[in-house]
């Protein structure tokens, strides 16, 4: 890098800095330092210790860059297919594929990615553009019908909102606090001599199964689970979903699983609103099958295209929670009923879709009790604000 000679500006010029040193080029003291810094810039090599391409790197990985060809290709393909009801077949059948095919692609490896929830997202706020830009103007959905859809909606984010506040991580502080209440435990009984009643029995079988995680080499309680995409343990884990990029534990269970119903029950409303609008003359069983002139205008053939996209994506979401209803009844864990089959120590139950271990289940009543009466037993507050990445 070239400097052009200057004229050295006199002691009392006012364009002068105050005490410092002029060299033979017309700059002050910290040229050498703005070069380098200048240098690194050009090359963008970060500074030791700035914060620049670092913080750059963050914002490229959280935005997702790969994401954008999906944002485009999904309203494009949808077009396509509202052209005929053969390349809607062709298009929605292949569409699955072609999504975990590009995945697999692009974010084969990553731990964490917000690929499906992206996708998720942006698919319901596109069936909710498409239900305001064409199916309101028709003129034959009622006003409390449009509310309904909207507050589902608006619902929907805000229980998903709720359910990324954290899963409730297994910490330092909760290993010192069940330290603290063993002791605390043990010094009355051994100071008056008592027996200890069932209940009292009960926790210390519950305290007597801690264990130390391989991977985080930290004291967890019993049912806690080290969770390999997020590096951490959670309590009572149950599974890491890759639809809200986040684990399901103790403290957002059951926040996904009210996710799950206020989503369900929104896409099968919003379905069945569109399909009265379109197929006002066939029954709404019947409709999503068989719906004569759909295809005469590009708006309705687009609308019903959307109706059976909405509805593979519902199945899915359905048969996931049945699993999980299962599941809460039998007082199991998805991690649970996985290591139950690897070791062969579970029994399937109700035609596969539960995994009995027979280790926690104490009967359907008390199963669900125990699901909606848990609580976080983390000692350290959690953020107030959500983590929604």
């Amino acid at each position: 890098m070239k400097w052009e000679k200057l004229r050295p500006p006199e002691p009392d010029d006012p364009m002068c800095c105050c005490e410092c040193d002029i060299d033979q080029y017309g700059c002050c003291c910290d040229c050498e330092d703005l070069d380098g810094a200048f240098n690194r810039w050009l090359r963008e090599r970060p500074r030791e210790g700035g914060c620049g391409p670092p913080f750059r790197g963050a914002i490229t990985d959280k935005l997702e860059i790969s994401m954008i060809p999906v944002l485009v290709l999904l309203p494009l393909l949808l077009r396509v297919a509202a052209l005929h009801y053969l390349l809607g077949v062709l298009i929605l059948t292949a569409l699955p594929g072609l999504v975990l095919w590009y995945y697999y692609a692009t974010h084969r490896k990553k731990t964490r990615t917000l690929f499906f929830l992206t996708l998720a997202l942006f698919s319901l706020f596109y069936m909710y553009y498409l239900f305001v830009a064409e199916i309101l103007p028709r003129g034959d959905v009622g006003r409390p019908q449009q509310c309904a859809v909207t507050a589902g909606v608006i619902l929907t984010v805000g229980c998903l909102v709720h359910t990324k506040r954290g899963p409730g991580l297994v910490s330092a502080e909760l290993q010192g606090a069940q330290g603290r209440r063993q002791e605390a435990g043990e010094t009355p009984t051994r100071a008056h001599g008592s027996i200890p009643s069932a209940a009292s029995s009960a926790e210390e079988a519950l305290a007597a199964k801690w264990s130390t995680c391989p991977v985080c080499k930290i004291t967890r309680p019993p049912r806690a689970g080290h969770c390999r995409t997020c590096g951490s343990c959670v309590q009572r884990l149950d599974h890491h979903c890759i639809w809200i990029n986040s684990c399901v534990g103790q403290a957002n269970h059951r926040s996904f699983l009210l996710t799950l119903c206020v989503f369900l029950s929104t896409s099968l409303y919003g379905i069945s609103v569109v399909l009265r609008s379109l197929c006002p003359r066939q029954h709404l069983m019947t409709a999503l099958l068989y719906c004569p002139g759909v295809y005469s205008q590009s708006s309705m053939a687009l609308c019903f295209t959307c109706a059976w996209y909405s509805s593979i994506v519902t199945c899915g979401l359905i048969y996931l929670l049945v699993v999980q209803v299962a599941n809460i009844s039998f007082n199991v864990t998805e991690r649970e009923a996985q290591l139950a089959l690897r070791n062969k120590t579970g029994r399937r139950r109700l035609w596969g879709l539960a995994v009995d271990t027979g280790e926690f289940s104490r009967g359907f009543y008390h199963n669900w009790v125990e699901f909606l009466t848990m609580t976080d037993a983390s000692v350290a507050p959690r953020s107030s604000l959500p983590d929604l990445v």
